[in-house]
Parts: C-alpha cells; sequence; structure tokens
C-alpha cells in the first residue's frame, strides 16, 4: 500500500509540475492535474492540502533539483553558469515555474535555495579573498548575475531571440560562458 500511495504522490508532484509550467498556480486546475495523474482530486488534498500546498511541493522539488543538480565549482564560474542554463535547456518547464513563483508569491523565498545562495556566495566570497575570482562584483551579486545568465535565453522575449539568433543550444551555452568569462576576469 505505501508503495502504490508513493507511486500516486509522484505521479501528482509531476503532473502538477506540467500544470503549474502551463498555467500557474491560479490558473491551474486541480481537475487536470488529477487527470493527468491518473488519479483523483481528494488525493491532492490529502497529500498536499490544496492546490497551493501542491504548488510549494513542486517549488520545493525544483529548488532541490537546481541546488542538488548543479553544483557550484568557484574555479569554474562559466562553467556553473552554463550547466545551470543546460538544465533550464533541458527542463523548460523550470524558468516558467520560477517566473510563475515570482509572479504569484513575490518575495517568499525557499529556505533550502537561501541556504544555498548564501553558500554558494561565500564560496565566492572565500574565492575573491584568496585572488581567484574577481573582486569587481560582491559575491553575492556576482551569483545573483550566474544565476540569470544562466536563465537569459529562457525570459529573453522572442523578438529579442529572432534577432540574437541563438536557437543552436550549444551556442547558447557558449555565450553564457564567454559573458560569465567576461564578468569574472
Amino acid at each position: 500500500m505505501e508503495r502504490d500511495a508513493g507511486a500516486t504522490k509522484r505521479r501528482l508532484l509531476a503532473a502538477g509540475r506540467a500544470e503549474f509550467a502551463a498555467h500557474g498556480l491560479n490558473g491551474a486546475r486541480v481537475d487536470r492535474i488529477a487527470a493527468a495523474a491518473r488519479s483523483n482530486k481528494a488525493q491532492i488534498y490529502h497529500y498536499f492540502g490544496n492546490k497551493a500546498g501542491l504548488f510549494d511541493a513542486v517549488w520545493n522539488e525544483l529548488v532541490e533539483q537546481i541546488v542538488v543538480g548543479v553544483p557550484l565549482d568557484v574555479d569554474d564560474l562559466p562553467g556553473f553558469a552554463a550547466s545551470l542554463s543546460d538544465l533550464y535547456a533541458e527542463h523548460p518547464d523550470m524558468p516558467r515555474i520560477i517566473t510563475w513563483q515570482r509572479l504569484e508569491y513575490g518575495d517568499a523565498p525557499n529556505e533550502l535555495g537561501v541556504a544555498s545562495v548564501r553558500e554558494r556566495s561565500a564560496a565566492i566570497a572565500e574565492a575573491q579573498a584568496e585572488g581567484r575570482v574577481s573582486t569587481r562584483f560582491d559575491p553575492e551579486v556576482l551569483f545573483a548575475l550566474l544565476v540569470h545568465l544562466a536563465m537569459l535565453w529562457p525570459a529573453a522575449n522572442p523578438e529579442v531571440l529572432a534577432v540574437a539568433g541563438v536557437a543552436d543550444p550549444a551556442r547558447r551555452r557558449e555565450l553564457v560562458r564567454r559573458i560569465v568569462t567576461v564578468l569574472t576576469e
């Protein structure tokens, strides 16, 4: 029974992730999530309390996927930003959910995300103190720049993308690496 419950919960999370990426929290419909998960609405309420609770669970999983999936190497900041950019390209729902979270939750940060940003900024500060990373930017600002440059292409409007000619994923990745290299020299 436990295994079936776990499978149901995983299906609800996956269906919720797809629904929230497409429609955001307010536009998402629990009936569509339940149908996509081959479950029922009552299970959403049972496992997550409500639709917002499911969104929070999806958000927490997404943050963990980013934090665990893309470790920071202060000696290769361009590689970190390129890897994060690759993750966003491999999972186009991520930038969409990040945007929806910002729009619908505003300034409500995820604890794991905050702890990770602090830890990674401290690692950059240490590398700056050792002379391994440029001190042109405060470590927290530099980390923010890395994160946002990694999401540059998914967040760009279609007009910019049409003119910039960056449809090739390898070119996008290389541009992120080059930009970060310039920032960190």
